[in-house]
């Protein structure tokens, strides 16, 4: 299985960096985790998108899309769970 290319938005990054800093470990092993499979199980698939999906890891939430023909996840928002959606 290949692996995938996980890449950044500016706005997810920067909220990465204001995210408590143990928290930001945790959310970045996961994320890599991703790279190797984009569809463990805990996913959610968001309600009317075709590619996104959400992690969850402790109170936080990652969004991301996942492109299959070019191997690649890109990483929306990474926010606690009562501002994710908003």
């Amino acid at each position: 299985m290949a692996s995938y290319k996980v890449e950044w938005k500016n706005s997810a990054y920067k909220e990465l960096q204001k995210l408590p800093r143990p928290m930001i470990k945790r959310v970045v092993e996961a994320v890599d985790d991703l790279a190797v499979n984009p569809y463990p199980s805990g996913i959610k698939k968001l309600i009317g998108s075709d590619h996104s999906y959400r992690i969850r890891v402790g109170d936080y939430r990652i969004v991301y899309e996942v492109v299959e023909d070019k191997l690649i996840i890109h990483v929306i928002r990474v926010r606690h769970r009562k501002d994710v959606y908003r």
